[in-house]
């Protein structure tokens, strides 16, 4: 995995998160667990080998209490496609 933290310079953040194939199937492996334990979490963690960056994401089911601010989009559309 390759993570990268853009500063936006106006109190926001991105963060870019690239994986492999193989990694992919391992998210979507634990995030399957995560439907079936809502009590269970798991975490995507650095190597820490860099002096900055992103440490930590945890990733956890939503409380019902917890407040949206976040959204997922849909996927990229490629340069020169068309919307049908």
């Amino acid at each position: 995995m390759h993570s990268e933290i853009e500063d936006w310079n106006n109190g926001w953040f991105g963060i870019r998160l690239s994986v492999s194939p193989q990694e992919i199937q391992e998210l979507i492996s634990q995030l399957q667990e995560l439907l079936g334990d809502h009590d269970q979490h798991f975490h995507i963690s650095s190597d820490y080998k860099e002096a900055s960056g992103l440490g930590d994401i945890q990733i956890s089911v939503k409380e019902t209490s917890e407040v949206d601010n976040l959204f997922l989009s849909s996927l990229a559309i490629p340069p020169g496609s068309t919307l049908k």
